[in-house]
């Protein structure tokens, strides 16, 4: 019963998503109750995750599975926060498109699809399945990025986004294709036996490796594969781009996690390489933002700057108890400020998202004094301002790295920190001491409002819960 109940919130969203499909045959069903019944879906299966709670690593259904499927505390949270950010961008979703007309009932039965490969991602403990959930993932994310066919710049991200994800999906079959025939299993419990096993790492290991972290690292927009992720949020309706960069971030972190921490052996060969790639992407992440105008662009690059740290994290892991509470709280701390700014620009963005840069947003804080507030949050949560959950995320990474013994990479996070703030406090003086040029008129539902100022709370409750590293 406990197995089940493990793949039970996995299972909801599947008969959610086929359900839309069957009904997205009806004409007479309106895309409005599509988004209703999205949101009845990710809720019940996100309290259902909720209620299973957490517990030891347990391998569902062994026999049947043949342990290709594993649950624990890091994955259920991991679901967890993919459901909420499921659920919030639905909300999002149904003002967004209110005033853009181009949504069909497709459009959310493909969201659960790639929520169902995200949340079959975070159990993965076998990189063929591993390699499943990750196609059914991103070709349900490459039909979202250009749902809008008759936008030239969605065409063009998502030209960018299917070449490039292409060749991911290629590194990451050709590196699960080199490890077997080092290994002898694709399996993670195997790989790590056969790491403890031999003394010398088998060079098919260590290419295959190399593949696969390059693949996952693509998906997170880490350095240096992350050129392709300014243009792809740019060109992707905005929910949409919430989703791609909490959700689909979150799982694929998970399983990278996962991976990195099956053996010390593993985990030591990488660490080098790692740190660099952090170091890079943060301040690379960095440099790109601080020259952006548009807003969704400076969200990108700031993402890319995220994932950063969250590089942090898993070079600082303890293979011996991992527990992945860090990585777990800051992805959760990330999603929910993130997610918050693009509910905000979902409602405030207006028909063909008109108002997308920073100059216009001047004067917000005079005509809509509660939106502009609620944006300033999360920008804060971003730049890891106290008391936010952003705040409290950053610190547990710092602290982690420094007792790693990563000091100088702790150092190098601070400064990236510090670097961020100009980018993040250009849009909060921008609403806050310019006279309003726009009267910021909103059209459509009040779901994409309520569901900012549920995450305010969200980002304050979050930077209230403790861990344990």
């Amino acid at each position: 019963m406990h197995d089940f109940l493990s793949i039970l919130p996995l299972l909801i969203i599947v008969g959610g998503a086929i359900l839309l499909m069957l009904l997205s045959a009806f004409e007479k069903v309106q895309v409005e109750i599509a988004s209703f019944i999205s949101m009845a879906f990710f809720a019940a299966a996100f309290f259902v995750q909720l209620l299973v709670g957490c517990g030891p690593e347990t391998v569902v259904f062994a026999k049947i599975f043949n342990g290709m499927l594993v649950t624990s505390n890091f994955t259920m949270v991991g679901g967890l926060i993919i459901l909420g950010c499921g659920f919030f961008t639905a909300m999002s979703a149904h003002s967004y498109f209110k005033v853009n007309l181009f949504c069909t009932l497709e459009f959310y039965c493909m969201m659960m699809f790639a929520a169902c490969g995200m949340l079959l991602l975070t159990m993965s403990q076998e990189l063929i399945s591993a390699f499943i959930a990750l196609e059914i993932m991103s070709l349900s994310i490459y039909i979202l990025v250009g749902y809008d066919r008759a936008n030239v710049t969605a065409t063009e991200a998502i030209l960018k986004y299917l070449m490039l994800g292409a060749f991911a999906g290629a590194f990451f079959t050709m590196g699960t294709a080199l490890i077997y025939g080092g290994t002898g299993t694709t399996k993670f419990a195997g790989i790590a036996t056969m790491i403890s096993a031999t003394p010398a790492a088998h060079p098919f290991l260590i290419a295959g490796s190399f593949f696969i972290f390059a693949a996952l690292l693509f998906k997170v927009a880490a350095f240096p594969f992350h050129a392709w992720v300014i243009d792809v949020y740019d060109g992707a309706s905005t929910p949409v781009t919430g989703f791609m960069a909490t959700a689909l971030k979150t799982a694929v972190f998970v399983v990278f996690a996962n991976f990195l921490a099956l053996s010390a052996g593993m985990h030591s060969s990488w660490i080098t390489f790692l740190f660099w790639v952090s170091v890079l992407t943060m301040f690379g992440g960095n440099l790109v933002a601080i020259g952006q105008s548009s807003l969704k662009r400076m969200l990108a690059a700031s993402g890319i700057v995220h994932s950063g740290y969250l590089l942090i994290a898993l070079v600082a892991i303890s293979t011996d108890h991992f527990t992945g509470s860090v990585i777990g709280y800051y992805l959760a701390a990330y999603a929910v400020g993130t997610l918050g700014i693009f509910a905000a620009l979902s409602y405030l963005g207006g028909k063909d998202e008109k108002r997308g840069t920073f100059d216009d947003f001047k004067g917000l804080a005079q005509v809509r004094p509660y939106s502009a507030a609620a944006i300033t949050v999360f920008l804060l949560s971003m730049a890891g301002i106290p008391p936010t959950a952003g705040f409290m995320g950053k610190f547990y990474i710092i602290t982690s790295a420094i007792s790693a013994g990563q000091t100088a990479l702790a150092v190098l996070g601070v400064i990236s920190s510090i670097l961020s703030m100009w980018y993040y406090l250009r849009l909060v003086i921008n609403m806050y001491f310019y006279e309003a040029e726009d009267s910021f008129e909103i059209a459509g539902s009040p779901l994409a409002t309520a569901g900012t100022f549920v995450l305010v709370v969200c980002v304050f409750a979050i930077g209230l819960y403790p861990i344990i590293i």
